[in-house]
């Protein structure tokens, strides 16, 4: 197999001119494809603007921007010369950026637009020494400020590319020729739920392996499908997704705006894409909203629909087996009649599989996707084993668990319960962080993942909790909260919540609800008129918030289930620290930050 440094000349020989990828920066836009002759010219004269300015073998760059092909195109320009990529998040505080940059040493920082220019003008301000060069790949719409002397735009950029004289282009081939597989190609900064972030060291060989256990295992596509890249391409989830995107000869679709994927998820109609179980948690409440919505006989269509859906797809085809001819056929009815129509009003008319990884996703709503012919394909990974460690197979893969690990990939649970791993996809280390890199592995050489866990007869991993997440009440009880809050996405009067419990005598929650979804039921009951805040304290909304909580955890052990709740008129915050970038919650800050009103619940 080719190596990732590679891919993008290989597949400029294998394609030409065939689609490599399409971008549009606007919601009202012209979405504009580029071939892979064009896509490889562009990663080389990438690379000698690199060179001209004055980079290292070893340097790393660091890249600030959402979604846009400029990033694909720097990361592999900077593979040529040897350099390694940090990814920050776009909507990364001050803080946050000027810690990932400082200590990965990035002195060439790439930045989408103006949202995130003042990150790296700041940064540069303070650290006048430590940048060479910020280059902006949005090209207009903002002004550099009168005091910058370091920033340049992507045109420009480019322009130094082209035009390389001859001993740069020379300098790039030695670079990439002498590459090593123990070269770092990323370093990701885990935004973790407890501590500073730490440098994930991501190498070739990691990349290079990961994309040959995911060619093995995911034989269901082919080079014929489109892929959406709507999740933050800094997160490890969609970067290593979309390198294999690469590599497998998939279209990809970059979508620049988080905030418009409901549009162009129905323009380009994508049949592969990486999701995080909040996408599947709005699909859900919108559908079951649409159902409660229709008239009776309507209704019971939709239950027979899914009825003959389940018993197809999970009683069978789940488990390898042939449905009957007379299931297949009324299955190939309510095909036409009801999923397609729900897949099509998705904007996914034609699925193939979607990994999803991230969350927890509740089990009704994985199976209620697979019974309609949606192939939400459960995964594991993190950072530091270069996102997957498993996976639902094709068949024979259970519910309730998140899969089992790829080929080359070893797996075991330590007596405290913690899934340990092995593999040529796990990370050498963290940057310049020799006691984070004691802490993380075994003395046998398995990486510490933090989660919890077990695994089935079968093999399969079942997931409980992030070790540090779970907690005991002052009953001596365990409480899984992740666990707890997917349930409750579930329900489309909730939009997020806090589960509390650690030493307390029952278990509480920090709820958010959906304002637009809980002001219809408030104009329903009388309150309408009320503003958010006394609609939230009102007994009334807290009565009935409280009834729909109860609805998702009635079959739960009596230790488990959430007494009181607090509804927050906001979302946890990012920039706060409240929640990770991945909207994972950072208990001990959400736990300072509400105090009051979580004493408030715990008051006799």
């Amino acid at each position: 197999m080719n190596k990732l440094v590679d891919t993008i000349d290989h597949q400029a020989q294998k394609y030409g001119d065939r689609e490599a990828y399409r971008f549009c920066w606007r919601k009202d836009g012209e979405w504009l494809s580029t071939g892979w002759s064009d896509f490889r010219a562009q990663v080389n004269v990438a690379a000698y603007a690199l060179a001209i300015l004055g980079t290292e073998e070893k340097d790393t760059i660091a890249i600030c921007s959402p979604n846009t092909p400029q990033i694909l195109v720097a990361e592999f320009g900077g593979f040529n010369n040897r350099l390694a990529a940090i990814p920050v998040y776009s909507g990364s505080s001050q803080e946050q950026f000027d810690f990932i940059v400082s200590n990965g040493g990035a002195r060439i920082i790439f930045v989408g637009d103006k949202h995130q220019y003042p990150l790296a003008y700041n940064y540069w301000k303070r650290n006048p020494d430590k940048v060479a060069k910020i280059v902006v790949f949005k090209n207009s719409g903002f002004d550099f400020e009168p005091d910058d002397k370091v920033s340049i735009l992507w045109d420009d950029f480019v322009r130094l590319g082209m035009e390389a004289p001859e001993d740069i282009k020379s300098l790039v081939s030695r670079r990439r020729e002498a590459g090593l597989p123990d070269d770092p190609a990323t370093l990701i900064y885990t935004s973790g739920t407890t501590g500073e972030p730490k440098g994930v060291v991501i190498s070739h060989s990691n990349y290079d392996a990961a994309m040959e256990m995911h060619l093995e295992e995911l034989t269901m596509i082919s080079d014929e499908d489109v892929s959406m890249a709507f999740l933050p391409m800094s997160h490890i989830f969609e970067k290593a997704w979309s390198f294999f995107c690469l590599t497998k000869g998939i279209r990809i679709a970059v979508n620049y705006d988080p905030r418009v994927i409901q549009d162009t998820i129905h323009t380009v109609h994508p049949n592969v894409m990486c999701c995080v179980p909040r996408f599947w948690e709005k699909v859900y409440a919108g559908v079951k909203e649409k159902i409660a919505s229709m008239g009776r006989l309507e209704r019971l269509a939709v239950k027979r629909a899914l009825s003959v859906g389940r018993r197809r797809n999970i009683d069978y085809v789940r488990l390898g087996k042939t449905p009957p001819a007379l299931l297949e056929k009324e299955y190939g009815f309510w095909d036409r009649k009801i999923f397609s129509r729900l897949k099509l009003a998705i904007g996914i008319p034609q699925p193939n599989m979607f990994p999803t990884a991230g969350a927890p996703l509740s089990d009704r709503i994985c199976e209620f996707m697979r019974s309609v012919g949606i192939n939400v394909k459960i995964g594991y990974g993190l950072s530091e084993t270069t996102a997957t460690v498993s996976c639902f197979p094709e068949t024979d893969y259970t519910i309730g668990t998140v899969g089992k690990p790829l080929p080359g990939i070893d797996v075991k649970i330590s007596e405290e319960g913690e899934i340990l791993v092995k593999a040529p996809t796990v990370t050498p280390g963290y940057y310049n962080n020799p006691k984070a890199n004691e802490e993380a592995f075994t003395s046998d050489g398995y990486f510490r993942t933090g989660d919890a866990g077990y695994l089935t007869a079968d093999g399969s991993i079942v997931l409980t909790e992030r070790v540090k997440d779970l907690f005991k009440t002052s009953n001596g009880k365990y409480i899984a909260p992740q666990a707890l809050e997917s349930r409750l996405a579930e329900n489309k009067y909730i939009d997020e919540a806090a589960v509390i419990g650690d030493r307390r005598k029952f278990v509480t929650a920090l709820v958010v609800p959906n304002l637009s979804q809980l002001r219809e039921w408030a104009a329903r009951h009388g309150l309408g008129n009320e503003d958010t805040e006394t609609l939230l304290k009102d007994e009334r909304t807290i009565k009935f918030m409280m009834e729909q909580i109860d609805s998702v955890q009635g079959d739960m052990a009596t230790y488990e289930r959430i007494k009181r709740i607090t509804l927050l008129p906001y979302h946890f915050s990012i920039m706060n620290g409240e929640v990770t970038n991945t909207m994972k919650v950072r208990r001990p800050v959400v736990a300072k930050r509400y105090a009051s009103e979580i004493e408030a619940m715990y008051a006799e």
